[in-house]
């Protein structure tokens, strides 16, 4: 712990590209801060200052790593340097310029480097950085400082960690620079330094992939994705963290998917040695990532480990992040937003060179990521998960954020009763629909039981409303569908995300088919339903409703339990 300053002045290299833009923007809101926006033009750095608000002092600062960089340290004296320039991966003949002029004026160095080499070879200038009082910090970013807190969090009570999986979901709109993009394809089918069976190993960087879904417990998951290997410092901070590791992986999962399997195809023509480095079509791929792209403006993080507990049992955990729209671009910066907070706090880093993983905790991040629209949750898997039902498997450690009452109707009880109130569509074809699927007629104070039946995987719920019955059938999806709900009703079956919320229980359609065909999104059955308590007492708000019919039905009420679970 050392003091804390009154004031901070934070350079940041590349203060109006892509990552160093979002770093100044976390920390525009600090009024103890003067951020110096770095960089060649200072009409770029001008306009990027005007649409930055906060009340930080931000000010254009012309700079080049490249040339005068001592000089111009020496005339600006800043407190930190944070270098989000880039490619690391491709920084010259004298790569480490920018470090050895800091240590040389006792600054304080971070970077957002994903380039496992340059961040490895930071720490021979451990004893330099030292001896001048400083941290020199490499890799201040989601990988790997994001990702080995997660690992320390997940691993924390385990007697042995084996196996660590990672990995992270870009949005497609995200905004990737020219930077990034020539450092990906440099090593695209390239040798890749990992772990594997214990010993060091190497991968092909995008030449192998897996499918993992991001679920974090209680929201609308991000969804089964391929991720494909890349070269970042996790692959070897983490085994030097944790030395009887036997495997380490860490993928990434850029949608859209064409854009994705393009790479995989052309990094194994690279593997095979039937093309050469993808690096000279950098141009062109940041074209086409930039002006093709459509999906969903979210974007996720996953980390996974596996171990044994204190009692040999087999244990394996993972966390996950889920960002919204803008948000999830904001999340490579904020290892060094943090940072930068902390030396604020007087709690900043010891001095010496090395990766920034274990500079922050999970809890850090997590208190960074709670300004913005990004959520995480933990999943434990265990041998006994089969075994509970559906929606506490599905839910996880959301589940004991629901109301009692709610619980209790999806864990405790096996028919329950109540009153309802049911509206029909008006249209001809909705009232059709509803009348194949076997809706029940309109009617006030209705009596309604509901029972639930165990079925392979899942339950059958068996509706009945004044005598006229419905039923449909709900089991775990899996695959594409996992971490969510398949309703099954008659000929059409239902995706549903089972969302957590303000003291209930949503579920929201996801995707559709009918005689197990595919939907398009605009024949997808639409509507919703709805779980909350009111006066102690289960209700339920339940509509089912199509683009083409508009409303078919509606149904809403209360119910009690009758017969306990046993």
């Amino acid at each position: 712990m050392t003091d804390a300053p009154a004031r901070l002045t934070v350079l940041i290299l590349g203060g109006y590209g892509v990552f160093g833009g979002r770093l100044a923007a976390l920390l525009a809101d600090e009024p103890r801060l003067t951020l110096l926006i770095g960089g060649r033009s200072r009409g770029k750095a001008e306009a990027f200052r005007r649409s930055l608000g906060g009340g930080a002092d931000i000010r254009p600062t012309v700079i080049d790593r490249t040339r005068g960089f001592p000089e111009a340290l020496a005339r600006l004296k800043p407190d930190v340097v944070v270098d989000a320039s880039g490619p690391f991966q491709d920084y010259g003949p004298a790569p480490y310029g920018v470090i050895e002029a800091c240590i040389a004026q006792g600054i304080t160095y971070l970077d957002l480097a994903d380039g496992s080499g340059f961040v490895a070879g930071i720490a021979a200038f451990d004893a330099a950085a030292k001896a001048r009082g400083i941290a020199v910090l490499g890799g201040a970013s989601s990988a790997p400082t994001l990702t080995v807190a997660a690992v320390a969090a997940l691993s924390r009570d385990m007697a042995s960690l084996d196996e660590v999986r990672a990995g992270i979901a870009p949005s497609p709109y995200a905004g990737v620079g020219l930077g990034v993009v020539r450092a990906v394809a440099g090593y695209a089918g390239g040798p890749v330094r990992l772990r594997r069976g214990g010993r060091p190993a190497i991968g092909h960087g995008w030449t192998e992939s897996m499918g993992y879904a991001i679920a974090p417990p209680g929201r609308v998951p991000l969804g089964r994705r391929r991720f494909s290997l890349v070269d970042v410092p996790d692959l070897t901070v983490i085994p030097e963290r944790w030395p009887g590791l036997a495997s380490v992986w860490f993928g990434a999962a850029p949608v859209p998917d064409i854009h994705h399997r393009a790479l995989n195809l052309l990094a194994w023509l690279r593997r095979l040695r039937l093309l050469p480095s993808l690096s000279r079509f950098a141009p062109l791929f940041e074209g086409a990532i930039n002006r093709w792209r459509w999906g969903e403006a979210r974007s996720g993080m996953f980390v996974e480990v596996s171990g044994r507990g204190a009692d040999g049992r087999r244990l394996v955990r993972s966390w996950h992040l889920l960002a919204e729209g803008d948000d999830g671009p904001r999340i490579p910066a904020m290892a060094a937003e943090g940072i930068v907070r902390n030396i604020l706090a007087g709690s900043g880093p010891a001095p010496g060179a090395r990766s920034a993983a274990g500079e922050l905790s999970l809890a850090e991040f997590e208190r960074l990521f709670a300004r913005h629209a990004i959520a995480t949750g933990r999943r434990d898997g265990d041998s006994g998960a089969a075994s509970r039902p559906l929606y506490r498997r599905l839910l996880g450690e959301a589940w004991e954020n629901l109301p009692a009452p709610i619980r209790a109707m999806h864990d405790g009880v096996l028919r329950a009763s109540g009153r309802a109130e049911i509206e029909r569509g008006r249209g001809l074809l909705g009232r059709l629909v509803g009348a194949l699927i076997g809706l029940p007629a309109e009617g006030r104070d209705v009596p309604v039981t509901v029972t639930f039946s165990p079925v392979a995987g899942g339950e059958d719920w068996r509706r009945d409303f004044g005598g006229r019955t419905f039923h449909s059938v709900q089991t775990q999806g899996s695959g594409r569908n996992e971490w969510l709900v398949l309703e099954r009703f008659g000929l059409v079956t239902v995706a549903l995300a089972v969302v957590v919320a303000d003291g209930s229980l949503a579920l929201v359609p996801r995707r559709a088919w009918c005689l197990g065909i595919p939907l398009p999104g605009f024949l997808m059955p639409g509507g919703h339903g709805r779980e909350t308590v009111e006066d102690g007492r289960f209700r339920f708000d339940v509509e089912i409703a199509h683009p083409w019919t508009g409303s078919i039905a509606r149904y809403r009420g209360w119910l009690v339990p009758e017969e306990p679970r046993t």
